[in-house]
């Protein structure tokens, strides 16, 4: 990863690739120590994350994420997804977030030396050629580690440097505490949690 101190950095998550990938993997990914990781690497000016969202539902499993990343650092970027039938009869759910993502890269572009897009879609390819042509560096977090790769060859292509998502995971994975027979939390080294 090349990083410079002085670097104003923005970073643009594709929330449900990010998620697939890290699933992939076999890992979930601790926002916070995400956040902390590349605020380490240069002048952190925005991350923005984008998900849409099932509206009319009694709980959403994503809302707590939603709530917590935009009370800890992070710019939400929601919208309700679209129901509809597809042409065997069968309903589907649609949330595109692409171009939201692509309107605010376009609009941050401007503002930031290096852009990190979390996402391995080959439909971004034409957007990072778009702001590179702007001075602004862009690197692709993803990963080529899961069966089948999660990013798309041209992006990657495409990207100033590409980021293999496996690599970060001992940077960024959420450390899942486990509680013993007596209900206090033991952390993965065996270690004991005061409550």
């Amino acid at each position: 990863m090349i990083f410079y101190q002085e670097e104003r950095l923005a970073m643009f998550i594709d929330g449900a690739n990010l998620y697939a990938a890290a699933r992939a993997l076999g890992f979930d990914i601790d926002y916070k120590r995400l956040l902390d990781m590349f605020a380490s690497k240069g002048r952190l000016v925005r991350a923005f994350y984008y998900t849409a969202l099932v509206e009319d539902q009694e709980y959403s499993p994503i809302r707590p994420l939603v709530d917590w990343l935009d009370y800890n650092g992070y710019t939400m970027v929601t919208k309700p997804t679209k129901e509809f039938t597809d042409a065997s009869g069968r309903r589907k759910i649609k949330g595109n977030m692409d171009i939201e993502l692509a309107i605010d890269v376009m609009e941050m572009a401007e503002h930031v030396d290096h852009i990190l897009l979390f996402s391995g879609d080959g439909d971004f390819r034409r957007l990072v050629e778009a702001v590179q042509r702007k001075g602004v560096r862009v690197s692709v977090v993803s990963t080529v580690r899961s069966q089948p790769s999660m990013v798309a060859d041209e992006l990657r292509r495409q990207a100033d440097n590409f980021i293999e998502l496996q690599d970060l995971s001992p940077m960024i994975a959420r450390v899942h505490h486990h509680r013993d027979a007596g209900g206090h939390e033991q952390s993965p080294n065996g270690n004991f949690d005061h409550v």
